[in-house]
């Protein structure tokens, strides 16, 4: 079955961006001149997805409105003869469907997957972190995806980190059953670097087949009294294959504060208008260093 549909969990407060996410969503901050999540969904929008599920929550209706028609903005720019900007602002509209559905309660991630049931319905859907921006060709997703076509069984993103760094993340013990594709024996939620079976750890894409709700909808609070998707994740793979895939780009962690300005710098540094005077200003500031 073809994976037509992407769940985006948007629901989160964004307290680490404080007082910045007061008012705005911390999935619209801007990476150069686009909003965070709009990379996300044009990675899901490139790797063949039709519908996008948005994981939302109170006051996060600006995500909505920057992916609707804009008819005021947009006549605007006509008026102006900015044909460039009106192209690209009327094109967020039509890059696909659309689905909202509100998280009413902060319960974690794996209830904000769980939210997502009735809109995916039997089918496999791809999951993207909004804060978990990918520079990869072809796409992350869409090496997920082919991996799925090959394997059959839900598909997890992974990259090796370094021991010191996967308390932070959740980590695997699995099988290579291929190059950079594992079986998934087992996956711990952020482990200490003791306890951690491998370093090599899930970052923010994940694919799966629908059984993952089964075990979402009966799964017991687990560390910080949340339902974490990696204990569901844990209990799936003792059910049927989960694998693991080493995918190949770069990753930028948009969520904490160094990883976004990591992700500005190296967007601005890949835009030929931005590039030669972002260089001048590192070179600028390297000097003061």
């Amino acid at each position: 079955m073809k994976v037509r549909k992407a769940v985006i969990p948007a629901a989160g407060r964004g307290t680490r961006f404080l007082p910045a996410t007061k008012a705005i969503p911390k999935e619209m901050l801007p990476i150069v001149d686009r909003p965070t999540i709009q990379y996300v969904v044009e990675e899901a929008v490139n790797s063949g997805v039709k519908t996008i599920v948005l994981i939302t929550s109170r006051g996060k209706s600006g995500i909505e409105d920057h992916f609707d028609l804009a008819p005021e903005l947009e006549s605007l720019l006509q008026k102006k003869g900015d044909q460039k900007t009106w192209q690209e602002v009327h094109a967020l509209a039509g890059m696909c469907e659309m689905i909202s559905v509100r998280q009413q309660e902060q319960k974690g991630l794996g209830h904000a997957v769980l939210c997502a049931r009735q809109a995916v319905g039997n089918e496999p859907f791809a999951v993207l972190l909004g804060d978990d921006i990918m520079d990869a060709d072809p796409p992350v997703t869409a090496q997920m995806i082919r991996a799925f076509e090959e394997f059959g069984g839900s598909i997890i993103g992974v990259l090796n980190v370094p021991r010191e760094q996967v308390h932070l993340y959740g980590a695997i013990k699995g099988k290579e059953v291929k190059p950079r594709v594992h079986r998934i024996e087992r996956i711990i939620e952020k482990p200490s670097a003791e306890e951690a079976p491998s370093t090599i750890a899930s970052t923010g894409r994940y694919l799966f087949t629908p059984r993952i709700f089964d075990f979402l909808e009966d799964q017991a609070p687990g560390r910080g009294g949340e339902i974490q998707l990696t204990d569901a994740i844990d209990r799936l793979a003792k059910i049927e294959p989960v694998y693991a895939l080493e995918y190949q780009g770069l990753r930028f962690d948009a969520g904490e504060k160094i990883g976004y300005l990591r992700a500005n710098l190296h967007y601005a540094l890949k835009r030929p208008d931005l590039s030669a005077g972002v260089k001048e200003l590192i070179r600028e500031f390297s000097k003061k260093i």
